[in-house]
């Protein structure tokens, strides 16, 4: 899936913010047909949060997609929170990045990725990206306790 993006503000802190938006296991109620399982951290690495798994099931079809936390800084006074997630499954590779940055109102929510579905070519290109813009901003308004935008 080509590189998409999502932005949202909120009236909530960004300290709030980041802790709805890395709140993992709770992206399952939002994103169709999924679970999410965590991966813990490696043991004496305090810096980073581990990862996490997320499943994708329609009846006896699924497949996993393991994700890596390889950044982690949480906002802190007026700086922004950023979150890098690398996505290391057999089906579906790519990036992601999360920035939470405080605003006078609260704060701004920013997720980038780029994730490739591999053996799909380019020919659904354009209606994944769609489709994905779609759901992940979904997410980021479940999560922040939102309705979509109109």
């Amino acid at each position: 899936m080509p590189e998409f993006e999502v932005e949202r503000h909120t009236g909530q802190s960004a300290v709030e913010a980041w802790r709805r938006l890395t709140d993992w296991e709770r992206h399952a109620e939002f994103i169709p047909f999924t679970t999410v399982r965590l991966i813990p951290q490696e043991p004496g690495d305090s810096t980073l949060p581990g990862g996490f798994v997320a499943r994708t099931s329609v009846g006896p079809l699924h497949f996993d997609d393991p994700m890596e936390i390889t950044y982690w800084r949480p906002p802190s006074g007026g700086e922004a929170g950023v979150c890098r997630i690398v996505k290391r499954g057999r089906v579906v590779t790519g990036w992601a990045v999360l920035t939470i940055t405080p605003t006078t109102t609260g704060c701004s929510i920013r997720w980038r990725e780029d994730a490739a579905v591999r053996y799909t070519g380019t020919l659904l290109a354009w209606p994944t990206r769609v489709v994905a813009a779609q759901v992940f901003g979904r997410l980021v308004d479940g999560l922040m306790g939102s309705p979509a935008p109109a």
